[in-house]
């Protein structure tokens, strides 16, 4: 029979093994990083820097010591992390390079597949050819080197040896070594992987086994779709065939939803209900999260767990938006208490907030103004700008219930 976990046990529980119930301030060193991103799995890349970019806020949110240069330091001298895709662009640790060759090989008929109407094959082949050349010969590099080339006029309008070194990296050939500002710089991989994990290969079976099991390993119960979606390198349906060959050898769970609907039933690996009932209860403090947190990227889960429905708004038409561009969700403890509208204007030197919006069902006075100064006082030291500003009607009024 199947074990049913609370709400407040799942929602604990997740953000215990999501690093959100540690001591904030407690420093990591770059061990401590290291550990904490390979129990995150991988922390999500993106471009958008209105704050500070989503990979340096996520581990901010968990760690208030965190600084942007200790992120840099593991993947570009350690070399304990790499970067490369799950359902996104990511930092991941490099043990598990290993696993990702079966990405790799994945991807190598998925993408020529998807960019058939911008490059024909031959002329494809050369473009490739023609990058390994040119990294063979004078060593890392960066799209930039190549803006002489036509760029082509499809796909994100990149000329052909930015597609040739984005196809390469995605497909495992070629690595980033650092970035320049935000810029990649491409070399091979042999020469940025450590050898004892670039060479090393595992098999199908373990791969499958792998993905499913360290999925689980970070959600803590989970879903068929949910396992498949967490790394992105399965299908369902191999999910689907791995819990048929392993289902004596784990827990089936109902979990108990925000709204008081029908409990989610999921699977979870043995002790999963035990440990639930024993998760550390979360600092109180109040933190401001990153759209793209890991707690929140599955935004269906989230609201089961959290009764929290958000939706990033950076692709909705201005007009049409509820909220804002890049609106944050803001946490206290283990609540979703609101969002918040800010930016960090560097030519101003200030942390401009716009709005903020309650919860329906959060309470003002139990808020404490104070602890979200706070959270914007560290955040404008993050992001290294002199001083908080609120916009007049700032504080708005909560979305009807």
């Amino acid at each position: 029979m199947s074990r049913l976990i609370t709400n407040r046990q799942a929602r604990r529980h997740f953000m215990a093994l999501q690093a959100l119930c540690e001591p904030p301030h407690r420093a990591w060193g770059s061990q401590g990083l290291a550990r904490t991103i390979e129990r995150l799995g991988f922390v999500q890349v993106d471009s958008i820097n209105v704050v500070e970019r989503a990979h340096h806020h996520i581990l901010f949110s968990r760690n208030q010591t965190y600084r942007q240069p200790h992120l840099a330091a593991l993947v570009e001298r350690e070399r304990s992390m790499f970067e490369n895709w799950t359902h996104d662009a990511a930092i991941i640790p490099t043990a598990f390079f290993p696993y990702w060759k079966h990405r790799f090989a994945k991807q190598r008929t998925w993408l020529r597949q998807r960019w058939k109407s911008h490059f024909d094959t031959e002329g494809f082949d050369l473009e490739l050819e023609r990058v390994r050349e040119r990294i063979a010969r004078d060593g890392a590099v960066m799209a930039r080197e190549f803006e002489g080339d036509k760029p082509n006029t499809g796909w994100w309008d990149w000329h052909p040896a930015k597609a040739a070194l984005e196809y390469l990296w995605r497909t495992g050939e070629l690595a980033i070594a650092r970035r320049d500002g935000f810029q990649k710089v491409y070399d091979f991989a042999e020469r940025v992987v450590p050898p004892e994990h670039f060479i090393r290969t595992v098999s199908r079976q373990e791969f499958v086994d792998w993905a499913c099991r360290s999925a689980l390993e970070r959600l803590g119960f989970a879903t068929r779709g949910e396992i498949a979606a967490f790394w992105a390198l399965l299908t369902p349906a191999e999910v689907e065939e791995w819990l048929r060959e392993n289902s004596g050898a784990l827990e089936t769970v109902r979990i108990e939803t925000h709204d008081g609907s029908k409990p989610r039933q999921g699977f979870a690996l043995p002790g999963t209900a035990d440990a639930a009932l024993k998760t550390p209860t979360p600092p109180a403090r109040l933190r401001v999260l990153n759209p793209f947190d890991p707690l929140l990227r599955d935004r269906a889960r989230a609201e089961r767990l959290f009764g929290f429905s958000y939706r990033i708004e950076v692709f909705v038409p201005e007009a049409k938006r509820k909220y804002g561009y890049y609106v944050y969700p803001v946490m206290r403890g283990d609540t979703m208490i609101g969002r918040i509208d800010m930016k960090a204007d560097r030519n101003a030197d200030t942390l401009s907030v716009r709005a903020f919006w309650p919860e329906a069902r959060a309470r003002l006075s139990r808020i404490a103004p104070s602890g979200l100064e706070a959270e914007l006082e560290r955040l404008r030291r993050f992001s290294g700008v002199g001083r908080v500003k609120f916009v007049d009607g700032w504080l708005r009024d909560a979305p009807p219930a």
